[in-house]
Formats: C-alpha cells, structure tokens, sequence
C-alpha cells in the first residue's frame, strides 16, 4: 500500500512561533491576511499583539472575532461576509480548534456559492485561500490536518468536511500561549489528542509514516497530561502536550480517525459537549470494545503509553490498556453522558438519529472491528451511565 501524507508546508514549533506571522507571511508572498479567534482570545489581548506586531511591518489587515464553541455554519456565514469585504489573500486563525476549523471554512467556502453542507464527506475540498494556524490549545492538532468539523446550523448535525483546501499552508506551534489553558480545558483536548493518535494507530488507514508519529504521541500524552493539569506553569509538560497535539493531527489527518470520533460528533453536536470530551466520555467503552478487531495493534498502544510491560501478551496488555484508559478518564474527571447533565429520555430520543449521524461520517468504517447500526445504539446505551 502506498500512503498519501499531507502536511502544512512550514511548520513552526516552539517557543515564541506565534511571533512569527509577519516572516512567514514574507516568505510565502502574502500581503493581506483576515485574523479569525473568538472573544476570549480576544480578551486576553493576544490578538491585539497580533495586529500590532503586522502594523508595524507594514501589512494591512482585518479582524473576525465571531468565533463560536463547536463552530456553526452560520458563524462562517458571518465570517465570510467580513471576508468578501476586502481583498484578503489568505486567512489567520488564532485560538482552538473552533478558530482554525471556523477559518479553514471561511476559507474554502471564499468563492463557493453553495450552503457547506454541499461539500461535507464524501465530497473533497481541494482549494481554498491559504490558512495559516496559530494554536492556543494542545488539542484538535487542526493546524496540521486536511479536516475542519462545522455543525450545520439547520440541522444540528455536526459536519465532517475533508480535502487538501482545509490544510493549513503553515501552521506556528507556540506552547506558551497554553500556559494559561484551565484545567478542564487541559484534560479535555489532552484527551482529544489521545483519541487522534490511538485512533489513527488502530485505524484500517494506518500506515508506517503514521503509526511511528501516533506511537510517540500517546507515549507524550500519557506521561504529562497529569502534569500538565496539575501544574499548568510546567514548561516541560505544556511543550510536550503542545508537539503531542500536532503529532496526533499529523497522524489522524493521515490515516484517520475511528469509531470514537464517529460516535462523538453527535453528542457535541446534540447536548453541546464540548469535543474533546465527548471523546474521552466514549474512550474506555468504545477502545474495549473494538480490541478484538485489532488485538496486537491495541496492545502497542498500551505498551507505548506505559500501561502494559514490553514482556506482557497481547491479551494481557489489552486488558491493562482498557484498566488504564478508565483510571486516566477518572483521574481527569471525565463525567459520563448522565453525570454531565443529558437528560436520560432525550438520550433514548436521540439514539437513531445519533446512529444515523455517526455511520453517515464514515468514520465507523475505517474502525478494526466495525459496528452494524444496532451495535453502536448499544454502545451509546452502555457509554450512557458508565
């Protein structure tokens, strides 16, 4: 099998990269660029930082700051009103995965005339103004993925939209813009980049440039997203969480994700579950049961993680996997759909419609073990009060 890899054409990563914008705008030849972040971004004056630091070496700019959490379609609507104001050549997202997946849209959909339920999967996106990524989360790895998740405004369902228009052309990894991420923001897109990395390991996608880049960052993941929460001022932690992010994109948008994913979307989308949480609700449930399809694969991911010896058997390391994915979700207070809060009957309302949704991503099929539609309304019956 030949795999196809795609990655950003400059990657910046360390401390201070996000200072970089104006150099690398220089070095690509852009001239104009529209900054996309959310309100708390901007609160926190990193944008105004931003601006100034492209005033003052001579480039001319605009501003959307719309941004929502589990960014909408109408958000991008609004969005690309501001765009189409100017002469833009290129947009800039600065924050989480809702600013660069919110971006990445305006971007593509800059001169396409259709709603963007159009272009969601199985359909591809192969062009768009460039996009250039500034991460202030060690979560989503977006900056480095061909992958953006818009919710459809009308329909509430959470879109999977792919292709080589939606990967940024430069990506500025910066850890010390997660120093001040709270703790349950830390866990969560912690766990949201545990689920890239083990799912695109596990995946029928996989490949040897992937699964060397999945394996590294589940190692990260798992040796300092304790730290990370606990000490937030870590240094050491936050840059290794940060690098695990972008490895976890790399890897996922090269490979892909899985059932976890699949099943998750509906549950942001539906009971507004932030995404990284919603994963790490269905990681335990849904990795035990999908070992069988892959057994020697899971077991990799627990040796890698520290959770099982190199010594122990495939079966033996499985079983410590699926014990220490349940003591990782607990240590880091991941509720179950019940204790956040979802009401148990629209829960049971929900499940053929969250079914329907999770299969029409696609993202089931490329699990080791795949479900029918009857196994996975299971699966969110058994995940419901876990």
């Amino acid at each position: 099998m030949t795999a196809n890899i795609n990655l950003p054409r400059i990657l910046r990563i360390g401390a201070g990269a996000s200072r970089l914008l104006p150099e690398v705008l220089d070095e690509l030849n852009l001239k104009q660029p529209l900054l996309v972040t959310d309100a708390f971004i901007v609160s926190l004056g990193w944008l105004d930082t931003l601006e100034t630091q492209l005033s003052e070496k001579g480039f001319s700019h605009n501003r959307f700051t719309g941004v929502v959490p589990d960014p909408t379609s109408a958000a991008v609507t609004a969005g690309l009103a501001v765009l189409r104001q100017g002469e833009y050549d290129c947009v800039v997202a600065l924050g989480g995965g809702s600013s660069i997946d919110t971006a990445k849209a305006i971007a593509v959909m800059a001169h396409r005339d259709q709603p963007m339920r159009h272009y969601k999967v199985p359909n591809s996106i192969d062009d768009g103004l460039p996009v250039i990524a500034i991460p202030t989360t060690a979560g989503t790895g977006s900056e480095a993925t061909r992958a953006a998740v818009i919710t459809d405004t009308d329909s509430q369902e959470k879109m999977l939209c792919m292709g080589l228009g939606l990967m940024p052309i430069a990506a500025l990894v910066d850890f010390e813009l997660t120093l001040s991420m709270p703790w349950r923001l830390t866990a969560d897109t912690g766990l949201d980049s545990l689920c890239h990395a083990l799912e695109a390991y596990v995946s029928k996608k996989a490949n040897a440039f992937t699964d060397t880049i999945a394996l590294a960052a589940m190692t990260a993941i798992n040796t300092h997203i304790r730290t990370a929460c606990q000490q937030p001022d870590n240094r050491e932690a936050r840059e290794a969480m940060m690098l695990a992010a972008t490895q976890g994109g790399i890897a996922f948008s090269n490979s892909s994700v899985t059932l976890i994913h699949g099943m998750s979307r509906p549950i942001g989308a539906l009971y507004h579950v932030p995404h990284g949480l919603s994963n790490a609700m269905l990681l335990p449930e849904i990795t035990a049961w999908s070992i069988s399809g892959a057994p020697a694969r899971y077991a990799d991911c627990a040796r890698a993680m520290g959770m099982a010896e190199q010594r122990d058997s495939d079966d033996a390391a499985n079983q410590k996997l699926v014990a220490g994915l349940r003591l990782l979700c607990s240590d880091l207070k991941v509720p179950s759909p019940s204790e956040f809060g979802i009401d148990a009957q629209a829960w049971q309302q929900s499940l053929e419609l969250m079914t329907q949704q999770a299969q029409d991503s696609g993202s089931p099929n490329n699990n080791p073990r795949i479900p029918s539609a009857t196994e996975i309304k299971e699966l969110y019956q058994k995940v419901w009060g876990n």
